[in-house]
């Protein structure tokens, strides 16, 4: 059964850094684009990254671009989300997701979702 598995949250102090794993199975990812989302209590799901499937090309919300780098490791099956500069409105718990195609800062259609991982940035 094809699944992705997100790790790599946790508490970080505003300025920090988290690396964001997205690993998959049963699934291989160099023939998906993978987006990364993040959803906060109380506010909509937003878009922050996604990675072609295709040149690996990639897109970044404004509110992340400078900060967030998405990557992919083909032999590892995995795509990361680096997180640098964190602040505290980055506190949200992030899901990936893969598709066909990116579209923006998401994939369409969206074919598997995480369980997601929390990312909490606070003094």
């Amino acid at each position: 059964q094809a699944q992705l598995v997100e790790s790599g949250g946790g508490l970080v102090q505003p300025g920090g850094s988290l690396r964001l794993s997205c690993a998959a199975s049963g699934l291989t990812l160099d023939y998906y684009s993978v987006a990364w989302f993040r959803q906060a209590p109380g506010k909509e799901r937003e878009g922050v990254s996604c990675i072609s499937s295709v040149g690996d090309n990639t897109n970044y919300a404004d509110s992340v671009k400078g900060r967030f780098t998405i990557s992919r490791d083909s032999a590892k099956n995995t795509v990361y989300l680096q997180m640098n500069n964190l602040k505290r409105e980055d506190t949200a718990a992030y899901y990936c997701t893969a598709g066909a195609v990116c579209a923006g800062v998401g994939v369409r259609p969206n074919d598997y979702w995480g369980q997601g991982t929390q990312v909490n940035v606070a003094s």
